[in-house]
């Protein structure tokens, strides 16, 4: 597994470099934005892990520009803002996850290893339907009535997660045990805000709505009785 660290603290891209590399991980490091947002759109990774505070172009600069080419590498931003609306931010933007520093190596590992776990483990695909909205785990494709409909990588999981277990409610606690490994405090308002951005693209311009919400339960994927 190949893994770009953008990250300009030397001593710190040391630090992770090291501790990845004895776990048989391959990391190549830029130490600004400008050169990493190169090296990502220009070589092939398996995960990204992307400081926000650097030279030249922010994090979040260089997330937007990897999303514009790629909608489905990970994204692992770590860094020391750490307020919701700064996860927001990265997670609107396209991010898989969202470690905030100082952090504990074992976490961030752990992390990585989900990350490239979910990028490289599915061999065989199942195509998941529910009314006219289809979507492929392998293909990481979603139509809705046989147009297209782009997601972030972020998006994918959760509307996956909701196709899986159409039918049933799922409380915002497992939502974000099961699609942000505990990226955040399930308590905050992020997963709501997530569910409307997929509200957006999976309902918005459709008549028969499939996400619902249960109020004081969590949300649920079903076709409208």
């Amino acid at each position: 597994m190949k893994i770009l660290l953008v990250e300009d603290e030397p001593k710190v891209s040391a630090f992770i470099r090291r501790g990845l590399e004895e776990e048989n991980f391959e990391v190549e490091v830029a130490y600004d934005g400008h050169f990493g947002r190169q090296l990502a759109l220009s070589r092939t990774y398996d995960l990204v892990i992307l400081d926000v505070i650097l030279p030249n172009i922010s994090g979040f600069d260089v997330l937007s520009a990897i999303r514009a080419q790629d909608q489905q590498i990970p994204v692992l931003m770590l860094t020391a803002l750490g307020t919701t609306t700064d996860k927001l931010q990265g997670f609107d933007g396209g991010a898989d996850d969202y470690l905030v520093k100082p952090f504990d190596f074992q976490e961030l590992l752990a992390r990585v290893r989900a990350l490239t776990r979910r990028r490289g483990g599915e061999t065989k695909g199942a195509v998941l339907t529910l009314a006219d909205l289809t979507l492929d785990t392998a293909a990481k494709t979603v139509t809705r009535g046989g147009q297209p409909i782009k997601l972030t990588a972020r998006e994918f999981g959760l509307l996956e997660l909701f196709m899986r277990h159409k039918g049933r409610v799922l409380s915002r606690a497992e939502i974000a045990e099961n699609s942000w490994e505990d990226a955040f405090d399930s308590g905050s308002n992020v997963i709501d805000v997530y569910v409307n951005y997929l509200r957006n693209k999976v309902d918005k311009s459709f008549p028969k709505k499939l996400i619902h919400t249960v109020v004081g339960m969590g949300y649920v994927m079903r076709e409208e009785e």
